[in-house]
Protein backbone atom coordinates (compact mmCIF):
# COMPACT_ATOMS: atom_id res chain seq x y z
CA UNK A 1 0.00 0.00 0.00
CA UNK A 2 1.20 3.51 -0.79
CA UNK A 3 2.16 5.98 1.91
CA UNK A 4 2.97 9.68 2.13
CA UNK A 5 6.30 11.01 3.36
CA UNK A 6 5.57 14.54 4.61
CA UNK A 7 8.15 17.07 5.76
CA UNK A 8 6.27 19.49 8.00
CA UNK A 9 6.75 23.07 9.10
CA UNK A 10 6.07 24.86 5.82
CA UNK A 11 3.52 27.64 5.36
CA UNK A 12 1.20 26.84 2.49
CA UNK A 13 0.54 29.67 0.07
CA UNK A 14 -1.04 29.96 -3.35
CA UNK A 15 -4.20 29.00 -5.20
CA UNK A 16 -6.08 25.72 -5.55
CA UNK A 17 -9.08 24.61 -7.61
CA UNK A 18 -11.73 22.68 -5.71
CA UNK A 19 -12.86 19.53 -7.50
CA UNK A 20 -16.35 18.17 -8.00
CA UNK A 21 -18.03 16.63 -4.97
CA UNK A 22 -17.68 12.88 -4.52
CA UNK A 23 -20.84 12.69 -2.41
CA UNK A 24 -22.80 14.46 -5.14
CA UNK A 25 -21.29 12.61 -8.10
CA UNK A 26 -21.97 9.10 -6.79
CA UNK A 27 -25.80 9.39 -6.60
CA UNK A 28 -25.80 11.28 -9.92
CA UNK A 29 -23.99 8.35 -11.53
CA UNK A 30 -26.44 5.89 -9.98
CA UNK A 31 -29.37 7.95 -11.32
CA UNK A 32 -28.31 7.04 -14.88
CA UNK A 33 -29.96 3.65 -14.25
CA UNK A 34 -33.39 5.27 -14.20
CA UNK A 35 -33.85 5.70 -17.94
CA UNK A 36 -32.56 5.10 -21.45
CA UNK A 37 -30.45 7.65 -23.30
CA UNK A 38 -26.98 9.10 -22.94
CA UNK A 39 -26.33 11.09 -19.78
CA UNK A 40 -23.32 13.39 -19.48
CA UNK A 41 -21.73 14.69 -16.30
CA UNK A 42 -18.94 17.24 -16.05
CA UNK A 43 -16.72 18.24 -13.13
CA UNK A 44 -16.59 14.61 -11.95
CA UNK A 45 -13.67 14.12 -9.53
CA UNK A 46 -10.96 11.58 -10.38
CA UNK A 47 -11.32 9.24 -7.43
CA UNK A 48 -11.20 5.56 -6.61
CA UNK A 49 -14.83 5.65 -5.43
CA UNK A 50 -15.89 7.04 -8.82
CA UNK A 51 -14.03 4.22 -10.59
CA UNK A 52 -15.71 1.69 -8.30
CA UNK A 53 -19.17 3.08 -9.08
CA UNK A 54 -18.47 2.99 -12.83
CA UNK A 55 -17.38 -0.66 -12.54
CA UNK A 56 -20.60 -1.46 -10.69
CA UNK A 57 -22.69 0.34 -13.32
CA UNK A 58 -20.82 -1.55 -16.06
CA UNK A 59 -21.72 -4.82 -14.34
CA UNK A 60 -25.37 -3.73 -14.47
CA UNK A 61 -25.14 -2.89 -18.18
CA UNK A 62 -24.40 0.85 -18.16
CA UNK A 63 -21.70 1.78 -20.66
CA UNK A 64 -19.52 4.73 -19.74
CA UNK A 65 -16.86 6.88 -21.36
CA UNK A 66 -14.52 9.12 -19.39
CA UNK A 67 -12.71 12.13 -20.81
CA UNK A 68 -10.83 14.04 -18.14
CA UNK A 69 -13.47 15.23 -15.67
CA UNK A 70 -16.33 14.37 -18.00
CA UNK A 71 -18.33 11.13 -18.02
CA UNK A 72 -20.93 9.91 -20.51
CA UNK A 73 -23.25 7.07 -19.50
CA UNK A 74 -25.79 5.02 -21.41
CA UNK A 75 -28.25 2.70 -19.65
CA UNK A 76 -30.34 1.59 -22.65
CA UNK A 77 -29.85 -2.07 -21.77
CA UNK A 78 -29.75 -3.13 -18.13
CA UNK A 79 -28.35 -6.69 -18.08
CA UNK A 80 -28.21 -7.36 -14.32
CA UNK A 81 -30.00 -6.29 -11.15
CA UNK A 82 -27.41 -7.25 -8.54
CA UNK A 83 -24.51 -5.42 -6.89
CA UNK A 84 -21.95 -8.12 -5.98
CA UNK A 85 -19.84 -8.09 -2.85
CA UNK A 86 -16.59 -7.75 -4.80
CA UNK A 87 -17.69 -4.32 -6.05
CA UNK A 88 -19.60 -3.14 -2.99
CA UNK A 89 -17.22 -4.10 -0.18
CA UNK A 90 -14.97 -1.05 -0.47
CA UNK A 91 -17.66 1.61 -0.91
CA UNK A 92 -20.85 2.04 1.05
CA UNK A 93 -22.32 4.39 -1.58
CA UNK A 94 -22.76 1.35 -3.84
CA UNK A 95 -26.10 0.88 -2.10
CA UNK A 96 -27.33 3.88 -4.12
CA UNK A 97 -28.04 1.61 -7.09
CA UNK A 98 -30.84 -0.04 -5.09
CA UNK A 99 -33.33 2.82 -5.50
CA UNK A 100 -33.03 3.22 -9.27
CA UNK A 101 -32.95 -0.56 -9.87
CA UNK A 102 -36.15 -0.99 -7.87
CA UNK A 103 -37.75 1.91 -9.75
CA UNK A 104 -36.87 0.60 -13.21
CA UNK A 105 -36.81 -3.20 -12.79
CA UNK A 106 -38.88 -3.68 -9.60
CA UNK A 107 -36.11 -5.91 -8.23
CA UNK A 108 -32.62 -5.49 -6.78
CA UNK A 109 -30.09 -7.67 -5.00
CA UNK A 110 -27.35 -5.69 -3.28
CA UNK A 111 -24.53 -6.85 -1.06
CA UNK A 112 -24.52 -5.30 2.38
CA UNK A 113 -22.24 -2.27 2.02
CA UNK A 114 -18.68 -1.72 3.20
CA UNK A 115 -16.46 1.38 3.14
CA UNK A 116 -14.85 3.31 6.00
CA UNK A 117 -14.88 1.75 9.47
CA UNK A 118 -16.33 4.82 11.20
CA UNK A 119 -19.52 3.22 12.49
CA UNK A 120 -22.28 0.77 11.66
CA UNK A 121 -24.10 3.05 9.18
CA UNK A 122 -26.84 0.46 8.61
CA UNK A 123 -29.25 0.59 5.67
CA UNK A 124 -32.24 -0.48 7.72
CA UNK A 125 -33.84 2.94 7.17
CA UNK A 126 -33.69 2.39 3.38
CA UNK A 127 -35.25 -1.04 3.71
CA UNK A 128 -37.97 0.03 6.14
CA UNK A 129 -38.98 2.80 3.70
CA UNK A 130 -39.12 0.35 0.77
CA UNK A 131 -41.30 -1.99 2.84
CA UNK A 132 -43.65 0.91 3.57
CA UNK A 133 -43.85 1.36 -0.21
CA UNK A 134 -44.99 -2.25 -0.60
CA UNK A 135 -41.69 -3.98 -1.30
CA UNK A 136 -40.76 -7.35 0.13
CA UNK A 137 -37.24 -7.37 1.60
CA UNK A 138 -35.17 -10.50 2.26
CA UNK A 139 -31.69 -10.73 3.80
CA UNK A 140 -29.61 -13.79 2.99
CA UNK A 141 -25.96 -14.71 2.44
CA UNK A 142 -24.77 -11.17 3.08
CA UNK A 143 -27.16 -9.70 0.51
CA UNK A 144 -30.32 -7.63 0.61
CA UNK A 145 -32.90 -8.66 -1.99
CA UNK A 146 -35.83 -6.37 -2.75
CA UNK A 147 -38.94 -7.61 -4.55
CA UNK A 148 -40.97 -4.58 -5.62
CA UNK A 149 -43.61 -5.72 -8.12
CA UNK A 150 -46.27 -3.96 -6.02
CA UNK A 151 -44.26 -0.83 -5.22
CA UNK A 152 -46.48 2.19 -4.60
CA UNK A 153 -46.25 5.77 -3.37
CA UNK A 154 -46.25 6.16 0.40
CA UNK A 155 -45.90 8.60 3.29
CA UNK A 156 -42.55 7.83 4.92
CA UNK A 157 -41.08 9.30 8.09
CA UNK A 158 -37.42 8.40 8.64
CA UNK A 159 -36.58 7.52 12.25
CA UNK A 160 -33.38 9.54 11.89
CA UNK A 161 -31.85 11.69 9.17
CA UNK A 162 -30.21 9.59 6.48
CA UNK A 163 -28.54 11.10 3.42
CA UNK A 164 -28.20 7.98 1.26
CA UNK A 165 -31.60 6.77 2.48
CA UNK A 166 -33.22 10.01 1.33
CA UNK A 167 -31.43 9.76 -2.03
CA UNK A 168 -32.30 6.10 -2.54
CA UNK A 169 -36.00 6.49 -1.79
CA UNK A 170 -36.21 9.72 -3.81
CA UNK A 171 -34.93 7.80 -6.86
CA UNK A 172 -37.15 4.79 -6.14
CA UNK A 173 -40.26 7.03 -6.03
CA UNK A 174 -39.65 8.97 -9.26
CA UNK A 175 -41.42 6.47 -11.51
CA UNK A 176 -44.27 5.49 -9.18
CA UNK A 177 -47.88 6.53 -9.68
CA UNK A 178 -48.95 8.95 -6.96
CA UNK A 179 -47.05 11.18 -4.54
CA UNK A 180 -44.46 9.89 -2.10
CA UNK A 181 -43.79 12.07 0.93
CA UNK A 182 -40.53 11.91 2.88
CA UNK A 183 -40.52 13.33 6.42
CA UNK A 184 -37.31 13.95 8.37
CA UNK A 185 -35.48 13.88 5.03
CA UNK A 186 -31.82 14.89 4.82
CA UNK A 187 -31.19 18.54 3.92
CA UNK A 188 -27.60 18.14 2.67
CA UNK A 189 -26.59 20.09 -0.48
CA UNK A 190 -25.85 16.79 -2.22
CA UNK A 191 -29.50 15.75 -1.73
CA UNK A 192 -30.62 19.05 -3.28
CA UNK A 193 -28.21 18.47 -6.16
CA UNK A 194 -29.68 15.04 -6.88
CA UNK A 195 -33.24 16.40 -6.70
CA UNK A 196 -32.39 19.16 -9.19
CA UNK A 197 -30.78 16.60 -11.50
CA UNK A 198 -33.82 14.32 -11.31
CA UNK A 199 -36.14 17.26 -12.01
CA UNK A 200 -34.08 18.10 -15.10
CA UNK A 201 -34.65 14.48 -16.14
CA UNK A 202 -38.40 15.05 -15.88
CA UNK A 203 -39.11 14.12 -12.26
CA UNK A 204 -41.42 16.22 -10.08
CA UNK A 205 -39.80 16.84 -6.69
CA UNK A 206 -40.65 19.58 -4.21
CA UNK A 207 -39.06 20.50 -0.90
CA UNK A 208 -35.47 19.31 -1.42
CA UNK A 209 -33.30 21.10 1.12
CA UNK A 210 -36.00 20.82 3.79
CA UNK A 211 -37.07 17.95 6.04
CA UNK A 212 -40.27 17.51 3.95
CA UNK A 213 -39.83 16.25 0.37
CA UNK A 214 -42.64 15.35 -2.02
CA UNK A 215 -42.03 13.20 -5.11
CA UNK A 216 -44.87 13.08 -7.63
CA UNK A 217 -44.30 10.07 -9.85
CA UNK A 218 -44.00 10.38 -13.64
CA UNK A 219 -44.25 7.79 -16.41
CA UNK A 220 -40.71 8.18 -17.70
CA UNK A 221 -37.52 10.20 -17.42
CA UNK A 222 -34.97 11.31 -20.02
CA UNK A 223 -31.19 11.67 -20.13
CA UNK A 224 -29.63 15.10 -19.49
CA UNK A 225 -26.34 16.95 -19.05
CA UNK A 226 -25.28 18.05 -15.56
CA UNK A 227 -22.31 19.76 -13.90
CA UNK A 228 -21.37 18.33 -10.51
CA UNK A 229 -21.22 20.80 -7.63
CA UNK A 230 -17.91 21.63 -5.94
CA UNK A 231 -16.82 19.53 -2.98
CA UNK A 232 -17.49 21.33 0.31
CA UNK A 233 -15.45 18.78 2.29
CA UNK A 234 -12.39 19.15 0.07
CA UNK A 235 -12.78 22.92 0.34
CA UNK A 236 -12.98 22.72 4.13
CA UNK A 237 -9.89 20.55 4.24
CA UNK A 238 -7.85 23.12 2.30
CA UNK A 239 -9.22 25.90 4.51
CA UNK A 240 -7.76 24.06 7.50
CA UNK A 241 -4.49 23.48 5.60
CA UNK A 242 -4.07 27.27 5.45
CA UNK A 243 -5.10 27.76 9.09
CA UNK A 244 -2.92 25.01 10.58
CA UNK A 245 0.24 26.11 8.72
CA UNK A 246 -0.30 29.85 9.18
CA UNK A 247 -0.41 30.24 5.42
CA UNK A 248 -2.58 31.96 2.85
CA UNK A 249 -4.59 29.96 0.32
CA UNK A 250 -7.17 31.07 -2.22
CA UNK A 251 -9.73 28.42 -3.14
CA UNK A 252 -11.35 28.70 -6.56
CA UNK A 253 -14.81 27.20 -7.18
CA UNK A 254 -15.43 26.96 -3.44
CA UNK A 255 -19.06 26.27 -2.42
CA UNK A 256 -19.05 29.02 0.19
CA UNK A 257 -22.85 28.93 0.59
CA UNK A 258 -22.57 25.36 1.91
CA UNK A 259 -19.81 26.09 4.42
CA UNK A 260 -21.32 28.86 6.55
CA UNK A 261 -21.23 27.15 9.97
CA UNK A 262 -17.78 25.71 9.34
CA UNK A 263 -16.35 29.05 8.20
CA UNK A 264 -17.81 30.77 11.28
CA UNK A 265 -15.85 28.35 13.47
CA UNK A 266 -12.70 28.94 11.39
CA UNK A 267 -13.07 32.69 11.93
CA UNK A 268 -13.44 31.98 15.67
CA UNK A 269 -9.96 30.40 15.60
CA UNK A 270 -8.52 33.75 14.53
CA UNK A 271 -8.08 33.00 10.84
CA UNK A 272 -9.09 35.60 8.25
CA UNK A 273 -11.72 34.58 5.70
CA UNK A 274 -12.36 36.61 2.56
CA UNK A 275 -15.20 35.69 0.18
CA UNK A 276 -15.40 36.86 -3.43
CA UNK A 277 -18.19 35.09 -5.33
CA UNK A 278 -16.92 31.49 -5.65
CA UNK A 279 -13.41 32.32 -4.45
CA UNK A 280 -12.40 31.94 -0.83
CA UNK A 281 -9.14 33.21 0.68
CA UNK A 282 -7.95 31.96 4.07
CA UNK A 283 -5.13 33.57 6.05
CA UNK A 284 -3.99 31.59 9.06
CA UNK A 285 -3.63 33.32 12.42
CA UNK A 286 -0.27 33.73 14.16
CA UNK A 287 -1.93 32.24 17.26
CA UNK A 288 -4.77 29.75 16.86
CA UNK A 289 -7.65 30.10 19.34
CA UNK A 290 -9.41 27.05 20.76
CA UNK A 291 -13.01 26.52 19.59
CA UNK A 292 -15.67 24.01 20.64
CA UNK A 293 -17.70 22.19 17.96
CA UNK A 294 -20.54 19.65 17.78
CA UNK A 295 -21.24 17.78 14.57
CA UNK A 296 -24.79 17.78 13.22
CA UNK A 297 -26.67 17.11 9.99
CA UNK A 298 -26.62 19.97 7.47
CA UNK A 299 -26.65 22.92 7.96
CA UNK A 300 -24.70 22.08 11.14
CA UNK A 301 -20.98 21.35 11.43
CA UNK A 302 -20.29 18.47 9.02
CA UNK A 303 -19.04 15.24 10.56
CA UNK A 304 -16.78 14.88 7.51
CA UNK A 305 -14.78 17.91 8.74
CA UNK A 306 -14.56 16.96 12.40
CA UNK A 307 -11.26 15.04 12.19
CA UNK A 308 -9.57 17.79 10.19
CA UNK A 309 -10.76 20.44 12.68
CA UNK A 310 -9.37 18.35 15.53
CA UNK A 311 -5.93 18.49 13.93
CA UNK A 312 -6.20 22.29 13.96
CA UNK A 313 -7.24 22.31 17.61
CA UNK A 314 -4.09 20.36 18.53
CA UNK A 315 -2.20 23.57 17.66
CA UNK A 316 -4.68 25.94 19.33
CA UNK A 317 -4.00 27.95 22.47
CA UNK A 318 -6.33 26.40 25.04
CA UNK A 319 -8.68 23.45 25.44
CA UNK A 320 -11.40 22.62 22.93
CA UNK A 321 -14.36 20.25 23.24
CA UNK A 322 -15.37 18.25 20.16
CA UNK A 323 -18.68 16.38 20.23
CA UNK A 324 -19.28 13.76 17.51
CA UNK A 325 -23.04 13.21 17.15
CA UNK A 326 -23.25 11.36 13.82
CA UNK A 327 -20.95 8.31 13.83
CA UNK A 328 -19.93 6.27 16.88
CA UNK A 329 -16.40 5.39 15.76
CA UNK A 330 -15.23 8.69 14.33
CA UNK A 331 -12.35 9.27 16.73
CA UNK A 332 -10.11 6.59 15.24
CA UNK A 333 -7.57 9.25 14.27
CA UNK A 334 -6.97 10.19 17.92
CA UNK A 335 -4.38 7.46 18.76
CA UNK A 336 -2.37 8.47 15.69
CA UNK A 337 -2.47 12.16 16.65
CA UNK A 338 -1.25 11.17 20.10
CA UNK A 339 1.72 9.43 18.50
CA UNK A 340 2.64 12.84 17.10
CA UNK A 341 2.44 14.49 20.52
CA UNK A 342 -1.20 15.57 20.72
CA UNK A 343 -2.94 15.68 24.12
CA UNK A 344 -6.48 14.34 23.58
CA UNK A 345 -8.84 12.56 25.98
CA UNK A 346 -11.93 10.68 24.83
CA UNK A 347 -15.08 10.50 26.94
CA UNK A 348 -17.80 8.67 25.01
CA UNK A 349 -18.72 10.79 21.99
CA UNK A 350 -16.63 13.72 23.22
CA UNK A 351 -12.96 14.53 22.61
CA UNK A 352 -11.17 16.98 24.90
CA UNK A 353 -8.24 18.49 23.05
CA UNK A 354 -5.57 20.27 25.05
CA UNK A 355 -3.87 22.40 22.46
CA UNK A 356 -0.62 24.32 22.07
CA UNK A 357 1.27 21.05 21.83
CA UNK A 358 4.34 20.55 19.70
CA UNK A 359 3.56 17.97 17.01
CA UNK A 360 6.49 15.89 15.79
CA UNK A 361 6.81 13.57 12.83
CA UNK A 362 6.10 9.89 13.40
CA UNK A 363 5.00 6.80 11.49
CA UNK A 364 1.18 6.85 11.59
CA UNK A 365 -1.64 4.92 9.96
CA UNK A 366 -4.85 6.17 8.37
CA UNK A 367 -8.04 4.32 9.33
CA UNK A 368 -10.66 6.00 7.13
CA UNK A 369 -11.09 8.72 4.55
CA UNK A 370 -11.44 11.82 6.73
CA UNK A 371 -8.97 10.51 9.35
CA UNK A 372 -6.46 10.34 6.51
CA UNK A 373 -6.98 14.02 5.73
CA UNK A 374 -6.67 14.85 9.44
CA UNK A 375 -3.30 13.10 9.69
CA UNK A 376 -1.98 14.76 6.54
CA UNK A 377 -2.91 18.17 7.99
CA UNK A 378 -1.24 17.35 11.30
CA UNK A 379 1.88 16.22 9.43
CA UNK A 380 2.00 19.52 7.52
CA UNK A 381 2.13 21.36 10.86
CA UNK A 382 4.55 18.97 12.60
CA UNK A 383 8.30 19.19 13.06
CA UNK A 384 10.24 16.64 11.06
CA UNK A 385 9.06 13.88 8.75
CA UNK A 386 5.82 11.95 9.06
CA UNK A 387 4.96 8.79 7.17
CA UNK A 388 1.21 8.36 6.70
CA UNK A 389 0.44 4.80 5.63
CA UNK A 390 -2.75 3.32 4.09
CA UNK A 391 -3.42 6.45 2.05
CA UNK A 392 -5.63 4.50 -0.33
CA UNK A 393 -8.41 5.97 1.82
CA UNK A 394 -7.42 9.44 0.58
CA UNK A 395 -7.51 8.27 -3.03
CA UNK A 396 -11.15 7.29 -2.46
CA UNK A 397 -12.21 10.85 -1.67
CA UNK A 398 -9.61 13.49 -2.61
CA UNK A 399 -8.72 14.31 -6.20
CA UNK A 400 -4.88 14.24 -6.40
CA UNK A 401 -4.52 15.72 -2.92
CA UNK A 402 -0.73 15.57 -2.69
CA UNK A 403 -0.31 17.30 -6.06
CA UNK A 404 -2.53 20.17 -4.94
CA UNK A 405 -0.74 20.49 -1.60
CA UNK A 406 2.70 20.38 -3.21
CA UNK A 407 1.65 23.19 -5.58
CA UNK A 408 0.98 25.23 -2.41
CA UNK A 409 4.47 24.57 -1.07
CA UNK A 410 4.06 21.32 0.84
CA UNK A 411 6.82 18.71 0.76
CA UNK A 412 5.03 15.41 0.13
CA UNK A 413 6.38 12.30 -1.57
CA UNK A 414 4.17 9.34 -2.44
CA UNK A 415 6.05 6.21 -1.46
CA UNK A 416 5.17 3.08 -3.37
CA UNK A 417 5.14 0.13 -0.98
CA UNK A 418 4.96 -3.48 -2.05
Amino acid sequence: MDSFLIEGGKKLEGEVNISGAKNAALPLLAASLLCEGTHSLENVPRLRDISTMLKLLSHLGVSSEQNGNGVKLNADKIVADDAPYELVKTMRASVLVMGPLVARLRHAKVSLPGGCAIGARPIDLHLKALEQMGAKVELHDGYVEVFAENLKAAHISFDKVTVTGTENIMMAACLLKGTTILENAAKEPEVVELAEHLCNMGAKIRGAGTHHIEIEGVEKLHAVHHRVMSDRIEAGTFVIAAAITGGKITLHNAPTENLSVFLDRIIDTGASVEKNKNDLTIIGASEIKSVNISTAPHPGFATDLQAQFMALMCKANGTSIINENIFENRFMHVPELKRMGADINIEGHTAIVNGKRKLTGAPIMATDLRASACLVLAALAADGQTEVSRIYHLDRGYDHMEEKLCALGANIIRKKNI
